[in-house]
């Protein structure tokens, strides 16, 4: 095992060194190695120019590059950490790194708070969480009346706005996640543990290359 020299890695905008970014996240250095190599797949998938362009993020989420997400707009927002439009390598590695079984429950929990926090003014209101809940049910093939949708957005924000002002904060977030964990679930992929082993896997399941498939 060794990390990237100069000499064997075309320089691509927002490269970082592996070593670097190992240290930063539960990642290992061949671990980090491995996602270089995911990320030039998808990076190349449409535009070849070393980023991850929200096109090519649709594609490797739904195969589709057109298909439009409020769920997948709002996690290409969030690993578009300079908000240039664009997904750096390590933007990609330290984004994924949230994800990791071994990050902290804390960031976990803030990642999904920003998730959801759609106008990003610091809370989580009950249209934005509407929202939301509409797209993940899309996303799932889910289809539920418009009175079953509002019951259980109803429900959730009551529980949530612990001090009823009509929003729910950071501090309230925490303390309703902490007594529902289950709400980040989704926040764990467990293949992460070992992407080395699991990098293959990944590459078939996003479908980037038909040939692969």
């Amino acid at each position: 095992m060794g990390c990237f020299c100069s000499k064997s890695v075309k320089q691509t905008p927002g490269y970082e060194e592996p070593i670097v970014l190992a240290a930063e996240t539960p990642f290992t250095v061949s671990e980090v190695e491995a996602l270089y190599e995911l990320f030039k797949k998808l990076s190349s998938s449409i535009i070849d120019d070393g980023l991850i362009h929200k096109e090519e993020f649709n594609l490797a989420l739904f195969r589709n590059r057109n298909k439009r997400n409020l769920f997948a707009d709002r996690i290409f927002d969030l690993f578009d950490v300079k908000q240039n439009g664009v997904i750096e390598f390590g933007e990609f590695v330290r984004s994924l790194g949230v994800f990791h079984p071994d990050a902290p429950i804390e960031d976990k929990t803030a990642f999904a708070f920003r998730l959801y926090d759609l106008r990003h003014t610091g809370y989580i209101e009950q249209e934005e969480l509407k929202e939301m809940v509409l797209a993940l049910l899309h996303e799932s093939d889910l289809v539920l009346s418009e009175d079953v949708v509002e019951t259980i957005v109803d429900k959730t924000f009551s529980e949530a706005d612990a001090k009823g002002d009509g929003k729910i904060d950071q501090e309230e977030w925490e303390e309703f996640v902490s007594k529902n964990p289950s709400l980040i679930r989704n926040m764990t992929l467990p293949y992460l543990k070992d992407i080395t082993l699991a990098f293959p896997s990944f590459v078939l399941s996003s479908e980037v290359e038909d040939s692969e498939v």
